[in-house]
């Protein structure tokens, strides 16, 4: 599995949720939404000053003296301008501007987006504790500012509505966001996990390898020690038992190659000689009882066997092939219960070994208890082929059967 997926337009986040860990940086969609917050904060000053200058104001409560119409412009312009960096110093802001709420109608956009921010950004009782604030101003500004159209309380209990509603759009817009980072971080620690149990699983599995391979390359070691010093303890034997000596000889030093092959690049890991030694690893010529074990579990298997010459079969080729048909009927056992499970085997020398375990795509539940299992036996046969210069291929095919396919290589 690879690391966490990057989004496909990350511009579209914001900058707390596409940012790594510490400051995140601000995105194309947070400078499109500075930009109409400005925007809209400088349009409802201009209205709000326009409309106060006028001899009859529709929209703005009147002022006391004419000349605070600048002063309240000013201050929202002001405003505006810190709403630029509001991102960084949401709560301060808040606080610093807290007491032209009293007062200031051209700033009352701009403050309610610098509120907005502090809810989405600071935890809740922060977020309250300004929201509490603001409620109080709120009495007072009805009061200073008093509209000749509506009564005191009706005028306040719009202005608690307002605050109230911004608040809760900003916990909102706070627990979604919470909620998407809790989903990127599980995901990216359970990928994590996946990989740390994909290394334990390949290097398990290599460590197997290797003391596999160790009875194995003792064996043809051996036979090549022996038929070497025959030959040189006996310079004068007959030319056909130096001709057989030498062709046992070549022999066993090329499948001892073979199998060396398969351990080149394994680290084996430094551990205390075993009481017990390992039982026998299975050839083969292990396999008719594999597939007479799995019927007589009640699995329905098919076999199709064309191996040519299959004496010769390397040692460790058909080990591999014994554990790739072991871990395709386990899963078939597994996954498709009660699904005919099809094993071909085929080849022969210079053309190679191949193993194919086929059956049905399950459908519905699977009835029963479930079987358990790690989830890493593929990872540990994926890693057996590849160090035996072969290919693996498994999944669901064009015609919906389950295939697990295999080809290794036998020398001629």
């Amino acid at each position: 599995m690879t690391s966490a997926a990057v989004p496909d337009h990350p511009w579209l986040l914001p900058g707390a949720l596409a940012g790594a860990a510490g400051r995140s940086r601000r995105t194309t969609r947070d400078w499109l939404v500075d930009s109409l917050c400005f925007l809209l904060g400088l349009g409802w000053v201009l209205l709000i000053t326009a409309d106060a200058a006028a001899p009859d104001p529709e929209f703005a409560t009147p002022l006391p003296q004419r000349w605070m119409v600048p002063v309240d412009a000013l201050l929202g312009l002001v405003c505006c301008v810190l709403l630029w960096v509001r991102r960084r110093w949401p709560l301060g802001l808040a606080v610093a501007t807290l007491p032209l709420t009293l007062f200031s109608m051209a700033s009352a956009v701009p403050l309610l987006i610098i509120y907005f921010t502090v809810v989405v950004h600071r935890r809740t009782a922060v977020a309250l504790g300004i929201t509490a604030a603001g409620l109080v101003t709120n009495f007072f500004f009805s009061y200073l500012r008093p509209d000749p159209h509506l009564p005191y309380w009706v005028t306040t209990v719009w202005g608690v509505v307002l605050s109230l509603s911004v608040l809760a759009w900003g916990m909102f817009v706070r627990a979604r966001r919470q909620l998407v980072v809790s989903l990127r971080e599980r995901a990216e620690r359970a990928e994590a996990e996946q990989r740390l149990r994909v290394t334990q699983a390949r290097h398990l599995e290599r460590t197997r390898i290797a003391r596999e391979m160790h009875d194995v390359l003792a064996h043809r070691i051996s036979l090549l020690s022996l038929h070497a010093g025959a030959l040189e303890f006996r310079p004068d034997a007959a030319p056909e038992e130096v001709a057989r000596a030498a062709g046992v000889i070549r022999g066993s030093a090329h499948a001892a190659l073979q199998d060396l092959r398969e351990v080149i690049g394994v680290l084996r890991a430094e551990t205390a000689a075993e009481e017990d030694p390992e039982r026998p690893q299975p050839t083969l010529g292990d396999l008719p009882g594999l597939i007479e074990e799995s019927r007589s579990a009640g699995v329905r298997v098919s076999v199709r066997d064309v191996v040519t010459a299959a004496e010769r079969v390397p040692v460790a080729a058909g080990r591999s092939v014994y554990r790739i048909v072991q871990e395709g009927l386990t899963n078939a056992r597994k996954h498709a219960a009660g699904a005919t499970v099809t094993v071909d085997v085929g080849g022969g020398p210079g053309d190679g070994l191949t193993v194919e375990i086929r059956n049905r795509w399950p459908v519905g539940s699977i009835t029963g208890p479930e079987i358990p299992g790690a989830g890493t036996g593929l990872v540990g046969i994926a890693e057996r082929v590849s160090l035996a210069g072969g290919r693996l291929e498994h999944g669901r095919d064009d015609s919906g059967d389950f295939r697990l396919a295999a080809w290794l290589p036998w020398p001629a």
